[in-house]
């Protein structure tokens, strides 16, 4: 009787070392604010640790590679603008750029330089939409405040010129759809000078807090092999200490005349990945400042037909987007229409790599993980 007692008294209180638990999953998403899109996380938990994480992609397809195939390339500038919303322009930089090699369609020097100042501005726009989600996402409100007070008045400059906020449709074929305002460059100018000041406001929101500081330092390290392995680019990669950029490694544009520094991390961690976008802003500042001192006369515009087409050939051109390397490569029959357009977004390979730095963290570490890359699923699924 005293041992059957006993046996009772132990299944009913076991010890810490007795406990054991099974594991089981979770979906995170598709529908969830902290993945910045519609992807869907299966996790497979451990308690509170992650044992695998398994990403679901293509809710956000929508075909755009095959549909621009029977568009004229002129009118697929358009669905460039969305392949990748939050930096727009660049997608649109990346095919002009690959459709003019294959056609040896040259561009005005006044063109190229709008092209970098704009490109940059679009840099600056989306490493501040990143800086105020990112605080968002790890329960910091106020940044998000400042990040987009900033990227306002980039917005508001880019619809001067263009007459759009977040679509732009501005780098064409050949060069740009228009002229800057005569009073862009002093506006422009004016912006600069705003950044360059309150850059240190948001170190100074972040980089000190102690709640900040344990939810980035150590979580979520990627190596350089491991960067290099997944084809991780972007701050993402320069966060793991590997000193790529194309606009340094493969120039295109007039990107060879500027001088600019290409920031790298130390840790591979989340912060770094964080301090990236913000060095980058830096050194957009001083792009757009040297641009400006030597912007040169003429016209920026291209006047060709609707409807035209260019010699044979294949190219792959590629351009250093604030999320990595974002391509675009063209196989042309030499017909109006391209015969294949295939597009390379960085935020695909950024996506993969988190599998594996995830497995072993705490589910609440997956979410400053995530929002560290900066992911734009649109640029995943196309």
């Amino acid at each position: 009787m005293a041992d059957s007692e006993e046996r009772h008294r132990d299944i009913d209180n076991p010890t810490a070392g007795e406990l054991r638990t099974e594991e089981f999953q979770v979906n995170m998403g598709p529908q969830h604010p902290s993945t910045h899109g519609v992807c869907r996380l299966l996790l497979t938990m451990d308690g509170e640790v992650i044992v695998k994480v398994e990403p679901y992609i293509g809710y956000l397809h929508r075909a755009i590679e095959k549909i621009v195939e029977n568009r004229v390339y002129n009118q697929i500038t358009p669905f460039m603008d969305r392949v990748e919303y939050v930096s727009s322009m660049m997608c649109d930089w990346v095919y002009a750029l690959s459709v003019e090699k294959i056609g040896e369609i040259e561009v005005s020097p006044r063109a190229e330089y709008l092209r970098v100042i704009f490109g940059e501005l679009q840099r600056i726009a989306s490493h501040l939409l990143f800086f105020g989600v990112f605080a968002l996402d790890l329960g910091a409100i106020t940044p998000f405040l400042y990040g987009l007070r900033e990227r306002e008045m980039i917005i508001d400059l880019f619809e001067e010129t263009c007459g759009q906020r977040l679509t732009y449709n501005y780098i064409r074929i050949g060069g740009v759809s228009r002229d800057i305002r005569p009073d862009f460059e002093k506006k422009c100018r004016k912006f600069l000078e705003h950044m360059r000041t309150v850059i240190a406001d948001y170190h100074a929101l972040l980089d000190e807090n102690p709640i900040f500081l344990t939810r980035t330092k150590s979580v979520g390290v990627l190596t350089k092999d491991t960067a290099v392995e997944f084809g991780v680019s972007g701050p993402s990669l320069r966060g793991s200490d590997v000193k790529w950029d194309v606009r340094k490694g493969d120039p295109y544009g007039y990107y060879d005349r500027f001088e600019f520094d290409i920031p790298s991390g130390q840790n591979g961690d989340t912060w770094d990945r964080y301090l990236m976008r913000l060095e980058e802003i830096k050194q957009s500042v001083k792009i757009i400042e040297q641009a400006l001192d030597g912007l040169p006369e003429g016209d920026p515009t291209l006047k060709i037909k609707p409807s035209f087409k260019i010699p044979e050939g294949e190219y792959y051109a590629r351009v250093e987007a604030p999320r990595g390397e974002l391509g675009c490569y063209i196989v042309s029959d030499g017909k109006k229409k391209p015969y294949r357009l295939k597009l390379r977004g960085a935020s695909y390979n950024n996506l993969l790599v988190i599998p594996e730095i995830s497995t072993g963290c705490k589910i609440a570490d997956l979410v400053a993980i995530f929002a560290s890359f900066d992911i734009v699923m649109p640029e995943v699924d196309r």
